[in-house]
């Protein structure tokens, strides 16, 4: 069966890791997560996020991991906030295309969640990557995302989980519907977390 490539978008503290994770479950899919690969290189090196260098070098930390695990028959659920890949045809394109030569079918994923659930998500979670966007509240509550450009399936972080997979099943690429729907409950997240 062709593994999928699900690709987790949306805005920091929208919802991605939470449902990124519960779909992996699901597809019996590698979860691999932006922070969770390249956090600590970050914060050991005291790189900024925003630096362009330290962007590309990160993703394409992710996108290497992905394609390793793709061309082992393996799925993969990616999540990061992909601004530059989903409102950039021609980014999207590099990176669908380069997914698609490691044997799988991407799939674009937009996690819409209104600023104000964002909001209170950063405060609950008290991260210190979102203490200039908590700073300026106004700002956040004012400024909405562009969504993906791109072919993608929008999922609602307001609604139940099991709803938000449930619009994951619906679109799931290349025949894997079924597959997806019988999927045994086992995930793998790359790298380890610490227990």
């Amino acid at each position: 069966m062709t593994p999928v490539a699900l690709l987790i978008s949306g805005e920091p503290a929208s919802g991605k890791t939470t449902l990124g994770a519960a779909a992996a479950e699901r597809y019996s899919a590698a979860l691999l997560d932006l922070d969770v690969i390249t956090g600590p290189l970050t914060e050991r090196f005291g790189a900024r996020l925003d630096d362009p260098e330290v962007r590309e070098a990160r993703y394409a930390a992710l996108l290497d991991t992905a394609v390793d695990t793709l061309r082992v028959g393996t799925s993969a659920v990616l999540v990061a906030p992909f601004t530059a890949e989903r409102t950039d045809p021609g980014r999207w394109s590099a990176v669908a295309g380069r997914l698609r030569a490691a044997g799988a079918e991407p799939l674009l994923v937009w996690v819409d969640c209104p600023p104000e659930l964002i909001l209170a998500r950063m405060r609950e979670r008290a991260a210190s990557r979102d203490s200039a966007k908590l700073n300026d509240p106004a700002k956040l509550l004012a400024t909405r995302p562009i969504e993906p450009v791109a072919q993608h399936v929008r999922v609602d972080a307001t609604t139940p989980m099991a709803e938000q997979l449930a619009e994951l099943d619906r679109h799931c690429p290349s025949g894997r519907e079924q597959a997806c729907a019988q999927a045994t409950p086992r995930s793998t997240t790359w790298p380890l977390r610490p227990e």
